[in-house]
């Protein structure tokens, strides 16, 4: 099944259970508009290259579309088009005032020159004017894109529209109207939502984690949780993974790892590869790297109390069954990973009101939102006898469902 039709078999299950209105699901099967184009970018050597772009506009019934650009080769319709219907439902698990969208560019970034990027960059914010905007759509970073280049679609389309407009995209620099905790959002989001589901379950104690994933998110969820006496006993990234069951010091991992560029062959400690470190007898297993990792294959395999999604996507639709099944207990990404879309509308917000928050305020209100939204998913869970993944999509639906019907 496909990413896609994973999230619209899991809105049509949720929607029978909580007896959504029929129309409001049959609507949100299908995205509001697709926009696609051609970006044409001048390359160093003078010659010029087309760019196939997309940009998903989902839901917005509550409030503008919102969503990532990312630049990536595999990039293509139909990824969009699955991710903008998680973000319509993450948006809403969270209880933002807005929707759901998504965009990207069919390239390899790591092929173009600086300047080339920046060109990109522009094109697309010349290609997409007339559907993006403050009250429209506002995008934000992904996969292969950063705050410089948001700084540059900012300053293209504010050029376009002859107006200075930072609230037309998040993900910022911090001196170009960026928010302070931006940067570490997903990851403490992810932290936030783990330490109060932690406080429902009776896991025991010197609990073991294992994390996939070395990533920005990976790394502030890690951070977070030794300085509150979590031991991490395994960490992997696209190269492999590392082990020791004692636990790991993960400052001098950090090290190491900008040092070789990966977190294998760290001392004397035994390397896994990716696959082995899911099967690890441990206790907490954080899937923050890719998506499709826990499959009907290897589900049987894992031996873990609880799995949190900070990933898109890391568990495919067959193998949340058997997990289930095995009383494993899944945290899913529309909650766990939900804290960079918190902070990308207070950024947002920020930019509307001309205001400019502390990282303190910021992180007391991400605490807030992410408290609010795992307790409403928790209870929800315990009102209908269904898994936190179905109970999120509840959630989201009872919210999407009023909207819609306004």
């Amino acid at each position: 099944m496909s990413p896609f039709l994973s999230t619209i078999d899991n809105l049509i299950k949720a929607g029978k259970t909580a007896s959504i209105n029929k129309e409001v699901i049959l609507k949100l099967q299908n995205p509001d508009r697709f926009v696609e184009a051609c970006i044409p970018v001048r390359m160093d050597e003078g010659n010029l290259k087309f760019f196939r772009a997309y940009r998903v506009q989902y839901d917005n019934s509550r409030g503008p579309y919102k969503g990532g650009i990312r630049f990536h080769p595999q990039v293509d319709l139909e990824e969009v088009k699955a991710l903008a219907s998680l973000m319509t439902i993450k948006s809403a698990v969270v209880d933002i005032p807005m929707g759901g969208a998504k965009g990207g560019v069919s390239i390899n970034p790591k092929e173009l020159s600086e300047k080339e990027i920046e060109n990109l960059s522009r094109g697309w914010a010349r290609v997409f004017v007339d559907v993006i905007g403050p009250n429209k759509d506002v995008p934000a970073p992904d996969v292969y894109t950063n705050a410089q280049i948001m700084d540059w679609i900012e300053d293209e389309y504010s050029q376009i529209i002859g107006k200075k407009t930072p609230a037309v995209i998040t993900g910022k620099s911090i001196k170009n109207g960026g928010s302070l905790g931006r940067d570490k959002a997903t990851g403490l989001g992810s932290f936030y939502v783990f330490e109060n589901l932690l406080s429902k379950l009776d896991l025991g104690n010197n609990l073991k984690i294992a994390v996939q994933g070395f990533g920005n998110a990976g790394r502030v969820f890690i951070d977070y949780a030794v300085q509150k006496g979590y031991k991490i006993v395994a960490v992997s990234d696209s190269k492999g993974g590392v082990y020791n069951k004692d636990g790991l010091d993960i400052e001098r991992l950090k090290v190491h790892k900008k040092e070789n560029g990966s977190v294998q062959n760290f001392g004397a400690l035994k390397n896994i590869s990716n696959e082995k470190l899911l099967e690890l007898d441990v206790d907490i297993l954080v899937l923050a790297a890719l998506e499709n990792q826990i499959t009907r294959e290897n589900a049987n395999d894992i031996k873990v109390k609880l799995i949190l999604e900070i990933a898109n996507g890391p568990i495919i639709k067959g193998a949340d069954k058997v997990l289930e099944e095995k009383e494993i207990v899944v945290c899913p990404d529309v909650l766990t990973n939900a804290g960079g879309v918190v902070v990308s509308y207070f950024e947002w917000s920020q930019n509307i009101k001309n205001e400019k928050w502390t990282e303190k305020d910021v992180n007391i209100r991400l605490k807030e939102k992410m408290t609010k939204a795992f307790n409403e998913v928790w209870n929800m869970s315990k009102e209908y006898k269904v898994n936190l993944r179905m109970s999120a999509y509840i959630v989201a639906l009872r919210r999407l469902e009023k909207s819609i019907k306004l």
